[in-house]
């Protein structure tokens, strides 16, 4: 008989959760587990006047006057549960400045945009934004579980649309069956997971009944900001439309909590993948160890940080935004520390519709024919000798298509524009365009 052999108990691992506690019991005493439980009761029990926010909250000479100086720019609605992570005694508290309005977010500042990412330029239907060759964006809802002051899509998120309609999904549809080279469909809005599951089953089998959709990405803020959505059968139901991605947008640790974590683990668990986007907001994350500290939590919880976003120029939002410089010094203070699955790609979506490219330190010190010179994290300098062979040239590229019986891209070869057009004569600046 084949001996037994005895493997050590795992040692204890710290949790990913943030142990600071939420006000639950203070603000909401009368509320059942069952019904804080409920999404549904979350969504309909919304903050949404400041008489009742001040109610809940002590608030601050300069929150006052934002709730009263936006109150007809954009809409405020806060979920009890996110409400109850706020810190009553800072100002600064991360939660209570992404919720709640100051004094700064009504004006608009110069280079401030109401369309910054030039969308509306680019939408052939209702519903459909196409700014990249293969992939659009499908505005589901105009709803969320809270209106974010860092919202970028105020103008669509006012109340006014409300959920997509049936005439502009056959639309949408119509137009993904007309353009066959779109193979990605981004589900946005509004938040999507604010559709009941019968409503989100029937866009997601509308969607995918189109033969070119290959992937559909949903994007959410639900697990970060009313978690109760994330229930399991909502994760079975996303689980049946694979490939389907779901990503989320935690900003900081304090919004990391245990229902947060039984979210986003309830969708992995199913087979559902989670990335998460965050947005750098000045004096509420700009810092490298408060977004570390999130990203090797978020990587526990087997969430995968993919963007740090620089936030865009949306009118109303100069409060919040940092140098570039700054997400570069970021990404500089975590390359080389942990690992690369903890450092996100920094990105800025150009204003006026250019689209995302992604910025990062510039390790390159010179380019030449014979070697490259780079500098590592440290600030050492490292030579690379470059091969004497340039032929790049791949010969069972052509082969390889023929015998799978499609077309590499639909729309023909990848244009290679800019610096990476010259190379490998000389390279100018660390840019990278994000696809």
């Amino acid at each position: 008989m084949a001996e037994l052999i005895s493997l050590p108990l795992r040692a204890p691992r710290p949790s990913p959760v943030c142990a600071i506690p939420s006000r639950r019991a203070e603000l909401y005493p009368e509320v059942s587990d069952a019904d804080w439980s409920d999404w549904r009761w979350q969504a309909r029990h919304m903050v949404e006047t400041g008489e009742e926010l001040g109610r809940r909250l002590p608030l601050t000479a300069d929150e006052q006057r934002g709730l009263e100086s936006t109150r007809e720019i954009f809409r405020l609605g806060i979920t009890p549960y996110y409400l109850s992570l706020i810190d009553p005694d800072h100002a600064f508290c991360p939660i209570r400045r992404q919720a709640i309005p100051v004094a700064a977010e009504a004006e608009v500042h110069e280079g401030e945009l109401l369309d910054p990412l030039g969308e509306d330029k680019t939408r052939p239907t209702p519903a459909i934004v196409h700014r990249y060759p293969d992939r659009v964006l499908l505005l589901a809802t105009d709803r969320c579980s809270v209106y974010c002051r860092h919202c970028t899509r105020r103008r669509l998120t006012g109340g006014d649309s409300g959920e997509l309609n049936r005439t502009a999904l056959r639309e949408a549809v119509a137009y993904l069956r007309a353009h066959p080279e779109v193979r990605d469909v981004l589900l946005s809005g509004g938040d999507p997971l604010l559709l009941s599951d019968g409503r989100l089953e029937e866009l997601l089998a509308e969607v995918t009944s189109v033969p070119s959709v290959q992937m559909v990405r949903i994007g959410s803020r639900v697990p970060v900001t009313c978690p109760q959505r994330i229930t399991p059968e909502l994760a079975a139901l996303l689980r049946r439309f694979a490939p389907i991605f779901v990503v989320t947008h935690f900003n900081h640790p304090r919004e990391l909590t245990a229902e947060a974590a039984t979210a986003v683990e309830r969708l992995v668990d199913a087979g559902v993948p989670v990335e998460n986007q965050s947005v750098l907001l000045r004096r509420v994350n700009s810092s490298a160890k408060l977004l570390l500290d999130l990203n090797h939590r978020l990587l526990r919880l087997r969430v995968r940080p993919y963007y740090l976003h620089q936030c865009d120029v949306a009118e109303g939002l100069e409060q919040f935004r940092t140098p570039l410089a700054k997400g570069i010094e970021i990404l500089e203070a975590m390359r080389g520390h942990t690992t690369g699955l903890a450092v996100p790609h920094f990105a800025v979506d150009l204003p006026g519709g250019g689209g995302k490219v992604t910025l990062q330190p510039n390790y390159l010190v010179s380019a030449g024919e014979q070697e490259w010179t780079f500098r590592n994290y440290r600030g050492e300098s490292y030579r690379y000798p470059e091969p004497a062979e340039r032929d790049c040239d791949c010969p069972y590229e052509g082969p390889y298509f023929e015998r799978v019986g499609q077309s590499p891209l639909a729309g023909g070869e990848i244009p290679v524009h800019g610096p990476a057009a010259n190379l490998p004569d000389k390279v100018s600046v660390a840019l990278n365009v994000s696809v």
